[in-house]
């Protein structure tokens, strides 16, 4: 770590409490600049925007530069009206210190409030700034009251006011430079260690104070006129006195605040250095170092440090700068360089969207342009989220309010040519979820693969998204993880019940597998954003709303009728206070409900009445149901969106809709309780039969305008092209009518259409040396055989081995090799196994491998040199054994081989039974072939009394 006294501040305030006046005072005491301007006389010097000097209210933050005793500031000057809060908030994240601004006149308003909860959430050492205090009516001592009150209680008065405001004489250069005692005294109430040693005489020092601010531990304030330049002085003293140096790391680190464009159309990256240095012509990456997808690289052509309209070039800057980056294209405003990796997620956002009219008579208002147009000040303005609904061919935006609208209308006219008209603005929704759920996400086209678990969990109210990793490493590479966790926080998720933004829960990675030699960056991305949608669908959503705290003052003979419009609103409120000749009303209401209600309170108490709104979050919507049924979003048909998988099979890949992905992923689900390696195979039996129950009765048409003669071709040239002639074989095809029939409908079919000729087959072997394969689909068989199906819903291992027992004796008799595969693919960590039962070979499937797949490998490797045959249902594994060259079995043909195979076996049996018999009685004694015949008239009679005939 390094010390280092390069710090950034930044101004806050409601709009018109003098906050850019101050910022002048500030640059002129300092000596930055010579003269003083004016937000009145449009000569400001932070004021710099056309629009800025002609409204005369602050809309984008500026930067400004002095030195402060040992300390080298940035100062930055942030918007104050309400409509650009959110360019106020980026600004919070790169803030060392903060001076809160608070008119004299008006005391603490609403929007004071919402900064204060803002500079309690990122953690800013502030101080507080009383302006107007040159203005009749106000009261030092009230006003203390008032910041203790609705601020901190910790709030303690540094300079106050003692000459006589009445008198312009005075010149108001009364202003106390040193703290009074009282200060001190309440500067120690606010620690108990300072408390003890000052009760034994020990008066804080500068040092103890300062430790003090930067722990929030008090929030000196000070009082003045930032247009008379009274009480500023004191401010900077108390901000040189009470400045911490702050400690860097020394590896580069940066934080992105704003995106804005120069007067040449040039992007500019305006970024805090809070690490280490950065140089120009530096490449910067993002923090996802050696992925392989998501990762950019980029130079920093220049850094320019801005003072108001101007800058000038710097070779290098160093920690605690602010400065202005061009070159790089991939930035956004919240993101981390460098050592700096989580971004920050802001809390004001716009809770209205409003749609976007192009003018139609104009040719450079073309919609998609003018939509790729309206992305670059998304850039800037991160919080307008311009959509583009393909249905309406319409581009909706979220917008702050009236004013921001009209500078938006500004901003397009100047900078794209087109004039443009907002609609009807409607209310922004979000949704969450009210249980714990599994989201899977599996992406395997071809040559591709990545499958992710997350847990999702609702949070309360306010929370926002938190998201974590309890994934092992040994299970899942930290970069694979990193990146996941990237992926959740780069986009804005949609919800499942309007499309509206998800929010209040924590999404954990809580498994994960990737691919040594298949899986890309890429993958991960889709099997993320696929998780987290298949989840949504799985639980129980919730719709949020955004809802208003509101202060409404009326007169007390107007309460009445206030009380009743709240609740009619749907709205909750507090007990009325009384102030005098008015009432004051707090509570909560939607904003669906409360938009335009200013004017009816305006109408009602005759311009005595006044409504302060301030955004008090989201709550559960009031009338969820009216807002879904005008709702017409359908989670499944949004194709940017998918709710399902993709899963890979036979070569290719093939959807998997939400409700079905947890019977086809590979990894055991998070939440469901560990089962013993006989559940598992239990388990996989089950889903052997219900993927082939899916594929099997999947339809294939044919397109229309192809034959079968065309589909032979197809085939011929897909199947046939790279096979050499092959010595000894004799190719003899299948009647591709059976092939079809097969294909679309094998286990629907009849039996009728499905008889075929089994003394047809792809190939002949005419080697009489040549092994014979049959290759059986172990589970495959037993839920399409009626008798193992039912012993399996018992018994699953007594299934395998009854099944076992019936091929060793079709072996024997056939003198074939016999291999029965089991599908294994999803017991965790298994490596597969090969073993010898009896006469036959049986295989299970390691880890991600089904049966099929083995099957196919199989078939493939051995129908070069041998005859195979493949014994399975399943109608597309089927279609590849064709191309394969392999014979094929339906479990039907199967079990009639079966059988057939039986009586053969029982026929040889009774015509070598019958010889010997024959031989015996022609060579054995007569008394002896006597006793041999009633041996086994007896062993009959025995048999027929136990029910035994065999």
């Amino acid at each position: 770590m390094i010390q280092t006294n390069k710090l950034v501040v930044g101004i806050l305030a409601h709009v018109d409490a003098g906050k850019t006046t101050l910022a002048e005072s500030i640059l002129y005491k300092t000596g930055s600049i010579r003269k003083l301007g004016r937000v009145d006389h449009q000569d400001a010097f932070l004021d710099t925007d056309a629009m800025e000097k002609a409204r005369g209210i602050t809309i984008f933050s500026k930067q400004a530069n002095f030195f402060l005793g040992d300390y080298e500031i940035a100062l930055l000057d942030t918007p104050g009206h309400v409509d650009f809060s959110a360019e106020m908030e980026r600004t919070l994240q790169v803030l060392d210190y903060a001076v809160l601004l608070i008119s004299g006149a008006d005391g603490v308003q609403g929007h004071v409030e919402t900064l204060w909860r803002l500079l309690e959430r990122y953690r800013i050492p502030t101080f507080l700034f009383v302006n107007k205090m040159d203005q009749d009516g106000t009261d030092a001592e009230y006003l203390m009251k008032q910041l203790k009150e609705k601020l901190d209680e910790r709030c303690v008065a540094f300079s106050v006011v003692t000459s006589d405001k009445g008198d312009e004489s005075e010149s108001w250069q009364n202003c106390e430079i040193l703290p009074p005692e009282d200060f001190l005294e309440n500067v120690a109430v606010c620690d108990d260690d300072l408390l003890e040693r000052y009760l034994e005489g020990e008066e804080p020092s500068d040092d103890q104070i300062a430790r003090l601010v930067a722990q929030r531990k008090i929030f000196p304030c000070f009082f003045g006129s930032a247009l008379k330049v009274f009480g500023v002085e004191e401010l900077l003293k108390g901000l040189a006195t009470w400045f911490l140096p702050k400690s860097r790391p020394e590896e580069f680190g940066a934080r992105v605040f704003k995106i804005t464009r120069d007067e040449q159309g040039k992007r500019l990256t305006h970024l805090k250095v809070t690490g280490g240095s950065l140089k120009a012509k530096q490449l910067l990456t993002n923090w996802q170092e050696g992925m392989e997808d998501g990762v950019w690289e980029e130079k920093a052509d220049q850094l320019r440090l801005y003072s108001g309209a101007s800058f000038r070039p710097l070779p290098e800057c160093s920690a605690g700068q602010v400065v202005a980056v061009t070159g790089l294209t991939q930035t956004f405003a919240g993101q981390g360089l460098g050592a700096e990796r989580e971004a920050v997620l802001p809390v004001l956002e716009p809770v209205l969207t409003y749609r976007i009219g192009l003018p139609e008579d104009d040719v450079k208002a073309d919609p998609h342009s003018m939509y790729m147009k309206l992305k670059q000040l998304e850039e800037e303005e991160p919080e307008l989220s311009v959509i583009w609904q393909e249905e309406t061919r319409e581009i909706h935006a979220q917008v702050m309010g009236d004013v921001q609208m009209e500078i938006l209308k500004n901003q397009i006219a100047q900078r794209f040519g087109v004039t443009v008209e907002f609609g009807e603005g409607s209310i922004v929704y979000k949704e969450t979820i009210a249980d714990v759920v599994e989201g899977v996400g599996h992406f395997e086209p071809l040559r591709h693969y990545a499958e992710v678990h997350l847990i999702l969990e609702p949070l309360e109210r306010g929370a926002g998204l938190e998201f974590a990793s309890s994934c092992s490493e040994d299970v899942l590479d930290k970069n694979w993880q990193r990146l996941v966790l990237t992926h959740l926080e780069e986009k804005r998720h949609k919800g499942v019940l309007t499309g509206g933004e998800i929010t209040d829960m924590k999404i954990t990675l809580a498994d994960g597998r990737a691919h040594l030699k298949h899986t890309e960056g890429g993958d991960f991305r889709q099997a993320t954003y696929r998780a987290v949608r298949q989840g949504l669908m799985r639980a129980q959503s919730v719709l949020l709303e955004p809802v208003y705290d509101f202060v409404l003052e009326v007169p007390s003979e107007n309460i009445g009728r206030a009380m009743t419009d709240v609740q009619k609103m749907s709205g909750s409120f507090t007990q009325p206070v009384l102030e005098g000749e008015f009432s004051i009303l707090k509570g909560r209401a939607p904003v669906a409900s409360m938009g335009g209600y200013q004017r009816e309170v305006t109408a009602y108490t005759k311009g005595r009445g006044r409504l302060t709104c301030m955004l008090g979050g989201y709550e559960v919507c009031h009338n969820a149901e009216e807002v879904l049924a005008k709702n017409s979003y359908d989670p499944e048909a949004d194709l940017r969106n998918p709710t399902g998988s993709v899963f890979c099979a036979h070569g290719a890949g093939f959807v998997v809709p939400w409700y079905e992905v947890e019977d086809y992923m590979h990894l055991e689900s998070c939440l469901a309780p560990k089962l013993t390696e006989e559940e598992k195979l239990a388990l996989e039996a089950q889903k052997a039969q219900q993927q082939a129950q899916t594929r099997g009765n999947r339809e294939v048409v044919l397109p229309e305008g192809i034959s079968l003669d065309e589909l032979e071709e197809i085939f011929e040239r897909t199947y046939r092209a790279n096979q050499k002639a092959r010595t000894g074989w004799k190719k003899k095809r299948e009647p591709l009518e059976n092939v079809t029939r097969r294909w679309s409908g094998l286990q629907n079919a009849s039996a009728g259409e499905l008889e075929e000729s089994r003394s047809v087959s792809f190939y002949k072997n005419n080697n009489n040396e040549a092994e014979e394969y049959l290759l059986v689909d172990g589970y495959n068989i037993i839920f399409a055989w009626e008798d193992l199906r039912e012993l399996a819903a018992a018994n699953i291992e007594g299934a395998r081995n009854k099944l076992m027992d019936i091929l060793s004796n079709y072996q024997g008799f056939h003198k074939c090799v016999v291999i029965l595969v089991f599908d294994a693919y999803r017991v965790e960590g298994g490596q597969g196994s090969v073993s010898k039962y009896h006469n036959i070979d049986v295989v299970f499937t390691r880890e991600a491998e089904t049966a099929d797949q083995y099957i196919e490998k199989t078939a493939h490797k051995l129908g070069r040199n041998h005859q195979v045959t493949v014994a399975t249902s399943d109608a597309l594994e089927q279609v590849i054994i064709y191309g394969q060259g392999a014979r094929r079995l339906s479990a039907r043909e199967l079990r009639e081989e079966i059988e057939l195979t039986r009586e053969q076996i029982r026929e040889v049996w009774r015509k070598k039974r019958t010889d010997t018999k024959n031989y015996l009685f022609d060579h054995l004694p007569e008394d002896m072939a006597d006793m041999m015949e009633d041996v086994r008239l007896g062993l009959r009679e025995f048999g027929e009394e136990s029910g035994d005939r065999s």
